[in-house]
């Protein structure tokens, strides 16, 4: 899916710090026209692009083209990363020479992943720099709960100094890249099973399976058996990875105007009961649902 980051004109991106435990919401698979980088400040993440699973921890740098689609499939409670977008028309007008051509793609060199791990000093300098473009940005929890450009209809990312913002975010995509190319960081490839990634499709659809079992059958194992190569493979299990995708679409139906109760939309997520829904709401956000009426 193609997402709309809904980016002001005066503004060359948007950069925020995401955090686990404010209950920045999950997206489905999903790109959009802006290159988007990630650099892990505490705890793990991990990503699914393409075919590929990725796992990435303290002061890993990540790189998501325009023309990837990816889905952040499992982060750890504790997990901090700071979230990065470039409008092309900010990276057009910052890189000039050869060796930042490849920013302007829609798809990296290799057709892969790109990543690299971040040295100490590197790191802190990042760190620094970004935290002092978030500061002049709207309040972070608010950008936590918006995924940074707005889950809720019209919301638009704000800064109080755009100049300052376009700048830093310049030299940020600049320093980033020199590092890429100066400390190549491997392959972290996991290759998924075909099942896998068609558990993963179905569950990324409005309309769910209702039980296990159906989704198994429509994958080609036993429920066992998808259980535990899910488990294997992602990394985390798979009836938790369903809750998340419920969720996910719970947010979606809340914030449709259509939508009148928070029951109505928990239960056309694919919540069995209120209480289900109140349950894994509370685990994940760390309080009740009421809180977003």
């Amino acid at each position: 899916m193609l997402e709309d980051l809904k980016l002001r004109p005066r503004y060359g991106g948007f950069v925020f710090l995401a955090d686990a435990a404010k209950g920045v919401p999950w997206l489905a698979t999903h790109h959009h026209a802006e290159l988007e980088l990630n650099i892990v400040a505490k705890g793990h993440i991990t990503y699914v692009v393409g075919k590929n699973r990725y796992h990435f921890a303290n002061r890993d740098l990540l790189w998501l083209f325009p023309g990837q689609p990816h889905r952040l499939v499992d982060r750890s409670q504790d997990a901090l990363y700071y979230v990065a977008v470039f409008k092309q028309s900010l990276i057009h007008k910052a890189c000039h020479q050869e060796q930042y051509r490849a920013l302007g793609l829609s798809r990296p060199p290799g057709k892969t992943m790109l990543h690299t791990h971040l040295g100490h000093p590197e790191f802190e300098y990042l760190r620094r720099m970004m935290d002092s473009l978030i500061a002049g940005a709207l309040d972070n929890d608010l950008l936590n709960r918006e995924a940074g450009f707005g889950l809720t209809p019209g919301f638009r990312y704000e800064h109080e100094d755009s100049d300052f913002l376009n700048v830093g975010l310049s030299h940020l995509l600049i320093f980033c890249w020199r590092n890429q190319l100066a400390t190549q960081g491997g392959n972290r490839a996991v290759p998924l099973h075909h099942s896998i990634l068609k558990a993963l499709d179905i569950l990324g659809r409005d309309e769910q399976p209702g039980t296990l079992a159906d989704l198994a059958k429509q994958c080609g194992l036993s429920p066992e058996h998808l259980s535990r190569t899910f488990k294997k493979q992602i990394g985390i299990p798979l009836n938790r990875y369903r809750n998340a995708a419920r969720l996910e679409r719970f947010w979606k139906l809340r914030n449709n105007p259509l939508q009148k109760t928070i029951t109505e939309a928990a239960l056309a997520a694919g919540f069995g009961s209120y209480a289900q829904f109140y349950k894994i709401f509370r685990e994940a956000h760390g309080r009740g649902p009421r809180w977003e009426a």
